[in-house]
């Protein structure tokens, strides 16, 4: 049940005054003004996986910084404490806010119009410029230049575009007497769709240049800040870039103003009641180390939390899959084989690491050239990240969390299938033995599907999540049997059953319970299998149904190998 006398959670929100004057519940990283600040650079660039706050973050340095922001949304919040800095910078600047993350098209044209609306859209958001007594008829005809619109379209040139942030700038100085601050969030969308769309090096001509002249050779400049996913090289779109700053998630420098620390979570979950989850909440979410940092992503703690108010029951869930396509994840999969790659991927899931080489400064059209290009990419953007602070050269790098293991095992697990589907054969062997009671031919052929996939050792993951995988694993070979009503984890009885199946054409019912044995006792935890199946009355339903034979099947397997037990009830 929602209690209303609670602040709301900032679900997908990325307004900063909005989420501090609605009364919306914020995890202050207002030190982050401090920090960067203090860690002083003409250029900044934050490189950080999605959503863990960059875009939020921004629009609390846009609040901190622009003339005419509302200062008391700063009150109570840690950078209020630092008062001989909230008066020299706080409400001085004019600042330039733009995000990148919405550039894109199935072509350049397409990309370059919605850029050029977003920064149309920036400008004109600066309509004092128009009637100001401090710029010249030929300053007006500028700023003109970059709002005017045809048909509900910016008119600006290709010239003026390139030009677009530089000339802003200069008018916003000119204006106000002061030297502008930009903020550009996620400003590597555009050159991931043109790499995805296959017009890459336009692309990164165009903003090498829009770059370049607001960033590069603008005395109108205060500073700048970026955020991005990845560490585009330098000699791809910051060429010549001079005093520029990178915090990467191997940096110290600011490592926990992006994520939430463990104490922010504790009081999180502390102040809407749900101390009780902490435990599940840390496996699922947790993880991830920036820096010297320790932290969860965000967007998962909000989303769970936010659910249990209206189901207090709930198991976390996967929220950060649905944010992106898993591409390298993907591509990593397909590479898998049987050698030595395959071991790797085996070793992330089990919980270990792995040791790589990971290069930071990559460019989009190098980042599947290679399979250390890919390790890169994955680590870059939040799908393994390190065990131990980075000292330089190869790293020690894992799977974070219990939700980006899940989405390695989806992946992998989609693979699986994909590849059963190919052998007709062998699965109607298997369905067939199955029907028919042969405990051992299911066994065997169980057996050399298992040898097909991954192993799951016991250091990272709990026994019920070893049986997911393996129930996972039988449904991809029963989903293609015609003729099979097939159910999962289906309430029945007292209890569920891992896997019913109905085949009324037979009369027969197939009652599968899947179990790891933890210890590599096969025989004895299928032996409970089945008990369990008597015990909980897991045929009744089958009954119900008129299936006048059910085989109850006890599965336990241990890494690549598992038993089989059969029981026949007649009814």
């Amino acid at each position: 049940m929602i209690d209303f006398t609670k602040k709301m959670l900032p679900i997908g929100m990325e307004d900063f005054r909005e989420i501090r004057t609605e009364n919306f519940y914020y995890v202050d990283k207002t030190g982050m003004i401090r920090n960067l600040l203090r860690k002083w650079g003409k250029v900044n660039l934050f490189t950080r996986p999605r959503r863990f706050g960059k875009s939020l973050n921004m629009s609390m340095l846009k609040a901190f910084f622009e003339i005419g922001s509302d200062k008391s949304i700063f009150d109570g919040l840690e950078i209020s404490s630092e008062k001989m800095l909230c008066e020299k910078y706080m409400g001085q600047f004019p600042v330039i806010s733009i995000t990148l993350k919405n550039i894109s098209g199935l072509d350049f044209r397409e990309a370059y119009t919605a850029l050029r609306r977003v920064i149309g859209m920036e400008a004109r958001r600066f309509s004092c410029l128009e009637k100001s007594n401090r710029l010249s008829d030929g300053d007006k005809d500028l700023y003109r230049a970059l709002t005017d619109t045809r048909n509900g379209n910016f008119t600006m040139s290709d010239e003026v575009l390139v030009d677009s942030l530089r000339t802003l700038s200069q008018l916003l100085a000119k204006h106000y007497g002061k030297n502008v601050i930009i903020l550009i969030d996620e400003y590597d969308v555009p050159l991931d769709k043109a790499f995805q769309g296959g017009y890459y090096s336009e692309m990164v001509t165009l903003i090498r240049n829009l770059f370049g002249g607001a960033l590069k050779t603008n005395p109108d400049l205060h500073f700048a800040v970026l955020t991005g996913c990845l560490r585009i090289a330098k000699e791809s779109i910051f060429t010549g870039l001079n005093n520029f700053k990178i915090f990467s998630i191997t940096d110290f420098a600011c490592d926990s103003s992006f994520g939430f620390t463990d104490s922010e979570v504790k009081e999180l979950l502390s102040y809407y009641g749900f101390e009780d989850k902490y435990s599940a909440v840390k496996d699922w979410y947790d993880g991830y180390r920036f820096g010297d940092a320790h932290v969860y992503c965000p967007w998962d703690v909000i989303n769970y939390v936010d659910q249990l108010q209206e189901n207090e029951n709930l198991l976390p869930q996967n929220y950060w899959v649905n944010t992106s396509g898993n591409d390298a994840v993907r591509y990593l999969i397909q590479k898998m084989g049987n050698g030595v790659l395959k071991t790797e991927i085996e070793r992330l899931i089990a919980g270990d690491t792995v040791e790589k080489e990971i290069r930071e400064n990559l460019t989009y059209n190098e980042i599947y050239s290679s399979l250390n290009n890919v390790w890169s990419l994955l680590f870059m953007t939040g799908y393994l990240t390190l065990r131990s602070p980075w000292s330089g050269g190869r790293m020690e790098i894992a799977i974070p969390n219990l939700e980006i293991r899940s989405i390695f095992v989806d992946q992998i697990m989609e693979m699986f299938q994909d590849e059963a589907a190919k052998d007709g054969t062998l699965l109607q062997k298997f369905c067939d033995a199955l029907e028919n009671g042969e405990a051992a031919e299911v066994e065997a052929l169980f057996t050399s599907y298992l040898q097909k996939t991954i192993s799951i050792r016991d250091t990272f993951v709990r026994k019920p999540t070893k049986e997911n995988f393996y129930h996972g694993i039988l449904l991809g070979i029963l989903g293609y049997k015609d003729g099979w009503y097939l159910r999962s984890n289906k309430e029945s009885g007292n209890g569920y059953s891992d896997i019913t199946i109905c085949d009324s054409d037979k009369d027969l019912g197939i009652i599968i319970e899947v179990k790891y044995a933890q210890n590599g006792q096969v025989d004895q935890v299928c032996r409970e299998a089945l008990i369990q199946m008597d015990k909980n009355g897991y045929g009744d339903e089958l009954k119900e149904e008129d299936c006048h034979t059910i085989l109850k099947y006890g599965i336990a397997c241990y890494k690549k190998t598992c038993r089989v037990l059969m029981e026949k009830e007649s009814v």
